[in-house]
């Protein structure tokens, strides 16, 4: 796993954004949110610009806690959290039964880390389909590096309405992306076009469960901070997105909320009550000296006016995600792996 240095991390904050420009920036993004009155429908309907700002204000904060898979993943006890990502990212590959030659569509890909895994795993080519310019920098970057540039390559286009022929992927994944969507149903109609017939879509969304109660304050704040902390419109149950794959065309093979069973929980890295050397840049120690380091590079001209404003609401993203973990009413695994039938009806 990648380790960006502080030094990485001050040089990589604001992504494309001009240095100049964050604070403005961050102030933008944070406007779409509940937290400073923002609406649900302004962030559906403004979701390139919202999810745009997000990955580049946070990728930086990313890469320097979690590595280059910007995901969560079921574990085992005894099981590092660098294991347990590798393992996540083999299991969908698997479900996909990928063999080598075929060509496989990321949507939503990052910078890559999932993509270059799992081309590795399962001799694939790997296509990652990403709107964020400067998350394929550095994707493109660390593909070269990985000795996988020929097998693996980006797209820069939104899954909304992707510049792809029809039936041209083998296989289809995404995780924990496709919850940028405004709009579940069109974007899995997308992945559905780009799909070869009778081949498969596997993807780990992230969801409210049945435990969720939208009328209880306490799970509305939960909510929240998940969405203005990870750049969502709106956060679905996992009935709406079970209902919108069955609506777009898909056929279910089979779909679980893999947190469900997970032996170590999934939100360990971010919960401050306990402590890791093998994530320790997610807690609350790390966590604290990460704060505290992009204070002292905002202070001294490193860091771009507005990095702790980013840091923070990470900071506020981690305690809702931990709360919603916790009282099991969110989960960032909710699995699916879906079929596009052979014959389409008409």
């Amino acid at each position: 796993m990648a380790k960006a240095g502080a030094l990485d991390l001050a040089s990589g904050l604001g992504g494309k954004i001009d240095k100049k420009e964050v604070l403005s920036a961050v102030e933008q993004y944070e406007k779409y949110h509940v937290y400073y009155g923002g609406e649900e429908e302004a962030r559906k309907a403004n979701y390139t610009d919202m999810v745009n700002k997000y990955y580049d204000l946070v990728t930086s904060f990313y890469e320097f806690g979690w590595g280059e898979s910007f995901h969560f993943a079921p574990r085992w006890e005894g099981e590092s959290l660098r294991e347990s990502i590798k393992r996540h990212e083999h299991f969908l590959a698997l479900q996909l039964s990928l063999k080598p030659g075929m060509k496989v569509l990321d949507v939503g890909c990052g910078i890559g880390g999932p993509l270059r895994e799992i081309a590795r795993f399962s001799s694939t080519s790997v296509t990652g389909l990403n709107n964020n310019e400067y998350q394929i920098t550095r994707g493109t970057e660390l593909n070269r590096l990985a000795g996988v540039d020929k097998i693996c390559n980006f797209v820069k286009a939104d899954f909304m309405k992707m510049p792809i022929s029809e039936n041209s992927f083998d296989a289809v994944y995404a995780i924990e992306a496709t919850c940028h969507a405004p709009d579940a149903l069109g974007c899995y109609k997308e992945i559905l076009r780009v799909l070869k017939p009778g081949q498969y879509f596997a993807a780990y969304e992230w969801c409210m469960t049945d435990s969720f109660d939208p009328k209880n304050k306490n799970h509305q704040k939960i909510k929240a901070e998940i969405e203005i902390g990870d750049g969502l419109p709106d956060i679905r149950s996992t009935r709406q997105c079970l209902e919108a794959l069955k609506l777009a065309g898909f056929e279910v093979v089979w779909e679980k909320d893999l947190a469900v069973d997970s032996p170590v929980p999934w939100y360990l890295p971010l919960d401050r009550s306990r402590f890791s050397i093998s994530s320790f840049r997610l807690t609350a120690v790390g966590r604290f000296i990460t704060r505290n380091m992009v204070k002292a590079l905002e202070f001294l001209g490193l860091a771009p006016e507005g990095s702790q404003r980013v840091s923070s609401f990470l900071e506020q993203a981690a305690e809702g995600l931990v709360e919603g973990g916790r009282k099991e009413i969110f989960t960032p695994m909710y699995f699916f792996l879906a079929r596009k039938p052979t014959a389409e009806a008409h």
